[in-house]
Formats: structure tokens, sequence, C-alpha cells
């Protein structure tokens, strides 16, 4: 019995192995007497046979792992997932890579929200971060008088976590993104971009330390000051240096509710000064916009603001201007200033030109603001509409040219043709707030506007929606608006190099020093064939 049962295990063993090595074969050469390119041990045929126990080849991973939130791209199927359940699992697979003869294509996979297929990796290796939350410590909130408070979270872990764990202690990061369940090592290889950014900056000027494995299978602790040009080059980096392990975010004191203000405005002119307004003096935490049309609702996914009496007010204001824009602010308080912030918020908003009438006020929680977009995200889950193709496309516009792109985009497309489906966002921000040496790019102006068409369709109408998108790329072009995306998507060389610029060859020199055989993440495409 006890050798028939041996007997098995290894018959086990064998079988997952030489799956292993059938499906990856054409990459993997020798797996004994490779050199270790990490300051993590345990490499060789130990460390792959690990491994190999770890990855899945079934139809149900493979097929998560071959599409994304936008469920535009759908064909980059990966040979293997992996599932790690240690730091050094991703390393051993990069390290078996980066030595063979012909390299595995390795893709980091967070929560999968990217729109198309950035974090795929065809005919390759797609590693499962969140596999490494089930044997995580969890977030660790520290201080010291050097840096102050900070908190030390995993690569891996959803940012309403990262709230919620610093909430415990009385403190929260200070920048943030609309959505909170995305991981710190997905938005930390874009930027991490809301309404806060103009004050505290985007979430990656809120970092103080990463741990990353770069395509060389090379564990590193970075910042500022120790390993620097990968600190810089990761943040913002789209992916392409290494995969961030942890990262050692800025915290500050948390309040306990907050101001939400909505204005609402039929004159653009007046909307854009407004919101530059307000982002030029100091008192606001956040500051954002977004536009109203056609048989748009008031009351979107993101959030339910307006009562249903000013939903038919609103309406109706609609129906005579046919775009009304929406301007939002929010200020914080705590304890101390329960008494004073009215007049505080309305001494901030003095002067502005919104329409008579229309200004709306809640005062709500920290999380209730924060994580404003979830009750929105469950109602459309619950209707089916949330897992459908999102065609979105993001821009950064100089503001000298906002005027130009408001009329050929927003006043002549998106409101002419009708077809949107979805919010539209258009605010602000400061590009100061921006370090240059990141590899995260911006208009060269020192204020610039983030535009989001965050559409949703179905399969009958997305590709409209995404011809439309095509469109307004092709208007910026030839009307010489300094366009750059954010969450870029680009299918050639040539394109990725207009919109890198003038960083086009540190990013390239950048590649070559820390991923040499272009391994990691192929499905952003930017050196891999297409």
């Amino acid at each position: 019995m006890e050798k028939n049962f041996f007997g098995s295990v290894y018959l086990i063993m064998l079988f997952i192995i030489s799956s292993l090595i059938s499906i990856l074969g054409r990459y993997l050469k020798p797996l004994i007497n490779m050199k270790s390119g990490s300051v993590i041990p345990d490499h060789g045929t130990l460390s792959s046979l690990r491994i190999a126990t770890k990855l899945q080849f079934g139809s149900d991973a493979l097929k998560m792992a071959s599409t994304d939130f936008g469920k535009i791209i759908t064909s980059n199927i990966p040979s293997a997932v992996l599932f790690p359940s240690h730091i050094a699992d991703i390393v051993n697979l990069i390290t078996l890579s980066y030595n063979s003869t012909t390299p595995i294509p390795i893709a980091a996979r967070g929560h999968g929200h990217s729109v198309r297929g950035q974090a795929t990796a065809r005919d390759g290796v797609v590693v499962d971060m969140k596999s490494l939350s089930y044997n995580n410590v969890g977030t660790r909130v520290s201080w010291s008088t050097s840096l102050g408070f900070y908190a030390d979270v995993g690569g891996e872990q959803l940012w309403i976590d990262v709230l919620r764990a610093t909430l415990n202690r009385g403190l929260a990061p200070v920048s943030w993104t609309d959505y909170l369940y995305l991981t710190v090592g997905g938005t930390l290889s874009n930027a991490g971009m809301s309404g806060q950014a103009f004050h505290y900056g985007p979430q990656i000027s809120n970092v103080h330390e990463l741990d990353v494995i770069t395509g060389k299978g090379e564990f590193f602790t970075c910042s500022k000051h120790i390993n620097s040009e990968l600190f810089y080059a990761v943040l913002g980096g789209l992916g392409q240096f290494g995969i961030i392990t942890r990262a050692r975010i800025v915290l500050d004191k948390a309040p306990k509710r907050v101001k939400w203000v909505r204005m609402l405005y039929h004159d653009f002119s007046a909307f854009t000064r407004d919101q530059e307004h307000l982002i030029s003096i100091f008192g606001l935490d956040y500051v954002e916009g977004h536009l109203l049309m056609n048989q748009s609702s008031a009351n979107n996914w993101r959030s339910s603001f307006f009562s249903p009496n000013d939903v038919s007010n609103i309406a109706s204001l609609l129906g005579q201007h046919k775009i009304i824009y929406c301007l939002e602010v929010v200020k914080y308080y705590d304890d101390l200033t329960v008494h004073t912030i009215d007049k505080e918020l309305q001494k901030l908003l003095e002067g502005l030109s919104f329409n008579p009438g229309f200004m709306f006020k809640k005062d709500v929680t920290l999380m209730d603001f924060l994580n404003r977009v979830r009750s929105g995200e469950l109602q459309l889950q619950s209707q089916g509409l949330w897992d459908v193709p999102h065609p979105w496309l993001n821009l950064f516009i100089p503001k000298s040219q906002i005027f130009e792109f408001h009329e050929g985009v927003i006043v002549n497309m998106i409101h002419a043709r009708n077809i949107t489906r979805g919010l539209v966002l258009l605010y602000p921000t400061n590009r100061k707030r921006w370090d240059d040496r990141m590899s995260a790019v911006t208009p060269d102006e020192d204020i610039f506007y983030s535009v989001g068409l965050l559409l949703s369709g179905d399969n009958e109408n997305w590709k409209a929606m995404d011809d439309q998108n095509n469109d307004i790329l092709e208007f910026c072009e030839k009307a010489g608006i300094r366009v750059k995306q954010y969450l870029p998507h680009y299918t050639t060389r040539k394109e990725w190099i207009n919109h890198f610029g003038e960083k086009w060859s540190i990013f390239q020199e950048r590649k070559s020093l820390f991923d040499p055989k272009m391994i990691l993440s192929p499905g952003q495409r930017i050196f891999q064939s297409v």
C-alpha cells in the first residue's frame, strides 16, 4: 500500500513536470546549472520544480488571464498562469525565462482592470499577483522622523484594503484613483490619477520606496536615493522594467468627513475658468469635472449624488443647453474644524460662475466618498452591465488647446453623433506635481486637462464607439493638438516613440538595463513586434 501511494505521488509530480516542459518546451532549454541573477537564492532545477507545481494550464485559468475589464482583447491566450505563494516564485520564473535560449514572455496581472490586453502574455506566462495576498501579512503602517507616516503594502494589494487598514490607525494615503478595487502595483505602473492630483500629485508622486523584480530576475529595493534609476523607471513604466512587489506609500492623518459639492454650468468657458482657479488656490482636496449630455443621467455609475427632484431640474436644464458641465469639489474636515467648515468652503467657492440654483452639497464619511464607485459597480453587476466591452480612451490635453479639443471632439463628435454611453470626465491638473524623472509622460504645459471617455458598450455597438475613439485621435493629430494618452494603447513603434517624445531614448536605455531580453509586459506591445 505504502509503495503504491508513493508511486502515485511520483507519477503525479512527473506529470506536472512533463506538462511544464511540453507546453513551455520551446522556451525552456536545460533546467539545470542555471546562474542566479537575484539576491533571492534558490534557483536551478529545484526551484523549477517548485514553480511547476504552481503553474496552471487549465482552460479556466487561461481564459481568466487572456482577457481583462475591457472585454476587447480576448485572443492573447497564455501557455500557463503562475499562482505564486511567495515573491521567490516570481523571481524563479523570471530567472528561468532570462536564462533560457528563447525567453518566456511574462506579464503581471493584478485586478485585470486594463482595457486593451496590457496585462496579458500571449503564449507566455501570466503571473496572478492576487495569489500573493493569501500569504501576505497585510498592510504595515509605520512612522519615522524623516519620512513621516507611511504604509508598506504589497504590490498585489487592492487600494480599498490599503484604505481600510490605514483608517484603522487614523491615517490614509493622500492620492487616489476614482475606483479603489485596483492593485497598488497596477496603478503605480501607470500613474494613479484622480481629482486629488492637482494638490497631492498622482499616486506615483507619493511613494518613498519600492521592492521590484527586474526582467533579469534580480530583486531590488529602490528609492530616490537607492537604485534610483530603477525607482524612476518603474513609476509610470507600464510594467516594462520590473514587477512591483512592495511599495512604501505616503500617509497623512485621515479626515473623518468630507464636504462634497457639485455645481452645474452651461458655459464651457466659465466651467474651465473656475476649475483652473480652484486648482490654483489652497484649501480644496479634490477637484474634478464631468459632462452631462443627450440622454445621460445626472446620476451615473460613479455615484448616486442627486435627489429625484434634483434629477428632474437637471434634466430640464439639459434640455435647454444640450451639454451641461458638472464641477465637483471636496474639502476634508474633522472634529477640530466641524464648526468652521461651512464658512471655509463658502469662502473657497466665492465668485464662481455656475448656473444659479444649481449647487448641490453632501456631507459623507471619507470612506463613502473615496469608495463612491463601488455601489454603482454592484448595481451594474446585478444587471449584467459591468462585464461588457469598455472601449475607454483617456487623454491628457494641454490647457492652451482645450477649447479646440472641446469644439472639435466634445461638440462635433461626441455630442453630435450621440453614440457615447458612459461617463466623460474633464478636469485640469498641475504638471508641477509630476516628476519628470519618472517614466510617465504628460503634455509640456504647466496645466493640462485629464479627459476620460469611460464608455460601456455591448457586442453590437462597442466597435462604433471604438471607431469614434480613432476619429478623435486622428482629429487631434490633424489639428496639431499635443495629446498624450493616459493608460496608452498603440500598435506601432512610431506611435510609441511619439508618445514618449524626449523620454524615448532613456526609456529604451532603461529597458536594455533592466529587461534586456524584453520579457516583461508583452501585452503593452512597446518592444515586441505587433
